[in-house]
């Protein structure tokens, strides 16, 4: 089993558990997310960074209104993560298939509903022998998931975002239906960040089995072949139990050692 990272339970963040509709304003929102990375100053209170933001046009030429809301957004997926942020803050050499997976697992974690539409609903599909999805199937699976929660208007609504979510992180070919479920590319940076944040995220699963790596097809030998030859880590797995012995302590003591 993994160690705790300094701090102990107690200290660490947790995955949103609570369903939430900031999904139907803001999807993956890749190069947002790039931009909050970029400009944001953690010691700058999160109610004062609006009007800088919109100000240094941080986002291009959205309104102040819109920046208002990618700034909260952004608050929940990023500074929930302290140390993560300040990894990313500084990760100016990120390749365009790291930001997709790291902007996807940043989802994941924030948004309970995504977690599970990519996690555990997608993944089953891809068992299907013609794993294809639309946005009739999703909006069946989101009445499902949530009977009577939603208007039927807010339910399509729902399905068309999760759809639009999935294919920017790369999980599904894009705009037209029927669509094909992909998998995308998790470089060896990207997978050894996941690990080292989730040591110190509270979360339902283990390190080995959870919708972050399941939802990107890291399962089973698959997974233990790209753990095995990932640097800075070493893992072993007998029978049902598995090791991890860690080079860094913490995400930001990895970071520093490797970015």
């Amino acid at each position: 089993m993994a160690t705790d990272p300094p701090g102990g339970p107690a200290a660490r963040a947790s995955e949103a558990t609570e369903v939430h509709t900031r999904i139907l304003r803001l999807a993956l929102g890749i190069e947002d997310s790039r931009a909050y990375w970029e400009h944001v100053d953690p010691t700058v209170l999160a109610a004062e960074r609006a009007l800088l933001a919109f100000e240094q046009r941080w986002f291009g030429s959205k309104s102040l209104e819109r920046v208002r809301f990618l700034l909260s957004s952004f608050v929940h997926r990023y500074d929930t993560f302290p140390e993560a942020l300040g990894v990313l803050r500084r990760w100016s050499s990120m390749d365009a298939s790291t930001r997709q997976v790291i902007c996807h697992w940043h989802l994941q974690l924030s948004d309970p509903l995504y977690r599970r539409f990519t996690g555990r609903f997608l993944v089953e599909r891809r068992a299907l022998r013609d794993p294809k999805v639309d946005r009739d199937i999703v909006l069946r699976w989101v009445k499902n998931e949530f009977p009577e929660r939603w208007s039927a208007a807010t339910c399509v609504q729902f399905a068309s975002k999760l759809l639009s979510a999935a294919s920017e992180a790369g999980l599904l070919s894009p705009k037209r239906d029927p669509r094909a479920l992909l998998l995308p590319k998790v470089p060896e940076l990207a997978l050894a960040y996941l690990l080292h944040l989730l040591r110190g995220v509270r979360f339902a699963g283990t390190l080995t089995e959870n919708p972050y790596l399941a939802s990107v097809g890291l399962v089973d030998g698959f997974l233990d072949q790209r753990l095995r030859a990932l640097p800075g880590i070493q893992f072993r797995r007998m029978a049902h139990l598995t090791e991890f012995e860690w080079e860094a302590p913490t995400l930001g003591a990895w970071a520093e050692a490797t970015l």
